[in-house]
């Protein structure tokens, strides 16, 4: 009886440290995407308040049909989601004009060293979709 009862505790260790392992790599997925949605969801304020700017007259204080001169409020340039790569946004020049934000996630990306990027691109009438680096 003393060896049917070593064989059980071994195989309940095994049970169990198996699914300590699964826990962590579906805690880490989650993690990961949680950040992801998160950070979508910043600059997805962030490109509201760009497209607003343009919007609104110079005499105003906003753009008048321009993203230039605009500035990305400090609350929003880091956050718990991400770094301060936002700090300076592109602004793409042309008959309408862009404004593209990029954002540095502080989860690790696929590579599993450096951060995940998030970019979005903004026009006067249109918020893109965002596009992911090392995701």
């Amino acid at each position: 009886m003393g060896q049917q009862q070593l064989l059980l505790i071994v195989l309940g260790v095994i049970i169990v440290g198996i699914a300590v392992v699964v826990g962590i790599n579906v805690f880490t997925a989650s993690s990961k995407n949680a950040n992801r949605d998160a950070i979508i969801a910043d600059l997805t304020t962030v490109a509201a308040m760009a497209q607003q700017h343009f919007r609104k007259p110079t005499a105003m204080g906003g753009g008048g049909n321009s993203f230039t001169g605009f500035t990305i409020p400090s609350t929003l340039r880091q956050t718990a989601n991400m770094s301060a790569a936002m700090a300076n946004p592109t602004i793409v020049a042309g008959a309408n004009g862009s404004i593209t934000f990029t954002a540095t996630s502080t989860e690790t990306g696929a590579d599993g060293a450096q951060p995940f990027t998030v970019t979005m691109k903004v026009s006067k009438n249109q918020i893109y979709t965002p596009t992911f680096s090392n995701f």
